[in-house]
């Protein structure tokens, strides 16, 4: 018998090998899409920057949990309508808002918001109290 591979043993396909089923093991708990939508849904509060807590309490600024709640409700409109950096203004404060990230970047009080230019904003909100 000779040792030379020759032509016709080459078109031999091997064997397939069996395959083994893995059993999907069920994971008890929350699926990963209802932690992150409980996650998402924790939020309820505007987050604030260091810079824009720094700026509330120099200036002296106190806002409601009312006016809170209603500005992070209109930021959350806001984000569904594709604001991303938004002007929030009510009767005793300006603030600039990142929209995506529930964020307020930095405060003033309505009188140095009189004077100021706000650029890199596509939204404006308004809050009458």
């Amino acid at each position: 018998m000779s040792s030379k591979i020759m032509p016709h043993h080459l078109q031999q396909s091997l064997p397939k090998p069996p395959v083994k089923r893995v059993e999907q093991q069920k994971v008890s708990g929350p699926s990963f899409q209802n932690m992150l939508s409980s996650k998402i849904d924790e939020q309820k509060e505007l987050k604030l920057t260091k810079h824009a807590e720094k700026r509330l309490m120099d200036r002296g600024i106190e806002v409601t949990g009312d006016v809170w709640n209603e500005i992070h409700a209109k930021v959350k409109e806001a984000k569904q309508k594709g604001v991303q950096d938004s002007l929030v203004l009510t009767n005793e404060a300006a603030f600039v808002v990142n929209a995506k990230n529930e964020t307020v970047i930095t405060a003033m009080n309505r009188e140095e918001a009189a004077s100021q230019l706000f650029t890199n904003i596509n939204g404006a909100i308004i809050i009458n109290k």
